[in-house]
């Protein structure tokens, strides 16, 4: 079962587009893009609080022992 996580290794902030990108199996960098045209679009506040309450959502990756 595929869960989604916050990306460790593809990350600019907080790993949450590159989390996207792994789940999906989309490259991070054009859903990152896309991500910031939709932002533009809308004066950045409604994708800024997606973002945000996306970092408290989302889980980080459990590290392997």
């Amino acid at each position: 079962m595929k869960k989604l996580y916050r990306s460790d290794s593809n990350k600019v902030f907080a790993g949450i587009i590159g989390g996207l990108g792994e789940y999906f199996n989309v490259d991070p960098v054009a859903l990152r893009l896309g991500c910031v045209f939709l932002a533009a679009c809308t004066a950045f506040v409604p994708g800024l609080i997606a973002y945000l309450l996306a970092i408290f959502i989302v889980p980080r990756k459990p590290s392997v022992p």
